[in-house]
């Protein structure tokens, strides 16, 4: 998901029309991944108009441990797409889900940003799904760059222009890794996108997205899938609250949260990527062992590199 930033002003409002897309919607199956694995698969969803280049590490993780791993671009809901409404983005997801979990053994779904919002949603009309796995959960853009006036949304989206605005994105774009962070502001400035996606947002994407986590809040408490957290303490979009209120909130009988302390928002892509990657295939190994009784138990979990760089540090 893109560092989301709401400015009020007419330097960085502009009309959503005048937009330049990275891509059209007719190349947006060329953007999925798939790599096709064994028993068990996993459906990872992009943040809001992202690419599914976000999820290609943690996806390739998850594929050298022997998973089918899809990464689709849900028309509507991805760069390059003009705006439909949240349920058609779980409609989709939900296709996705049906056909992977009629070939294997158990489908886990994991997201980004809204992505996870949209992962919540599919498990509370899914409740087949094994385990989530929510990276960076937004229900709201609460993150240390997100504008103090960011309130003024639901005023300006219902007056007559609110619905042609843009929402341009600014530094850090989510990440702290300063070289990606470079070439992402690069593509940015010469494309309208790079591969955390386009340079701006509708304001009907961010409209449909705020509908979507109502929806969720109000069905967290049903959701019984197994559920793993992971946050950044920094980031720069969503606060760590986002992912304290559902873990406080969701009916999951086994859930775990972890927060990390060397990036910002796109934590799949960021300085702890290989954490998020790490943690994500010990905790799917755990939940299809708990649901099959078949496959090894995780002996450990990992530490993100920062702790442990700290940890070194002590030592000395």
């Amino acid at each position: 998901m893109l560092s989301l930033t709401l400015e009020v002003g007419t330097a960085v409002l502009q009309s959503a029309g005048r937009a330049a897309h990275a891509i059209r919607e007719s190349n947006l199956m060329d953007e999925a991944i798939f790599y096709q694995g064994k028993q068990h698969a996993v459906l990872l969803i992009p943040g809001l108009v992202g690419t599914p280049r976000e999820m290609r590490f943690i996806a390739r993780a998850l594929v050298n441990e022997g998973y089918t791993v899809s990464v689709p671009a849900v028309p509507g809901y991805a760069m390059g797409s003009r705006a439909t409404d949240w349920e058609a983005w779980v409609e989709i997801l939900r296709g996705h889900y049906r056909v992977l979990q009629e070939t294997h053994d158990t489908v886990s779904v994991g997201g980004l940003c809204i992505g996870g919002t949209l992962a919540l949603a599919l498990a509370a009309r899914e409740p087949s799904v094994t385990s989530l796995a929510l990276y960076a959960i937004t229900l709201k853009w609460d993150g240390w760059a997100i504008p103090w006036y960011r309130f003024l949304f639901d005023y300006l989206y219902h007056t007559p222009i609110g619905k042609r605005f843009a929402f341009f994105e600014r530094e850090p774009f989510g990440l702290k890794n300063e070289a990606l962070r470079a070439r992402v502001a690069k593509a940015m400035r010469e494309k309208s996108g790079s591969e955390v996606g386009e340079a701006s947002t509708s304001s009907q994407h961010i409209y449909q997205a705020r509908q979507l986590a109502k929806y969720v809040e109000s069905q967290l408490s049903h959701i019984k899938s197994d559920c793993l957290m992971i946050h950044g303490v920094d980031d720069d979009t969503t606060s760590p609250r986002n992912t304290m209120r559902v873990h406080d909130t969701i009916g999951s009988p086994i859930k775990r949260k972890i927060l990390l302390d060397d990036c910002y928002h796109i934590i799949t892509m960021d300085n702890e990527r290989e954490t998020v990657a790490s943690e994500t295939v010990a905790f799917f190994r755990d939940s299809i062992r708990r649901r099959t009784g078949t496959g090894r138990a995780s002996e450990t979990h990992i530490i993100s590199k920062a702790l442990r760089r700290a940890q070194r540090n002590v030592k000395r």
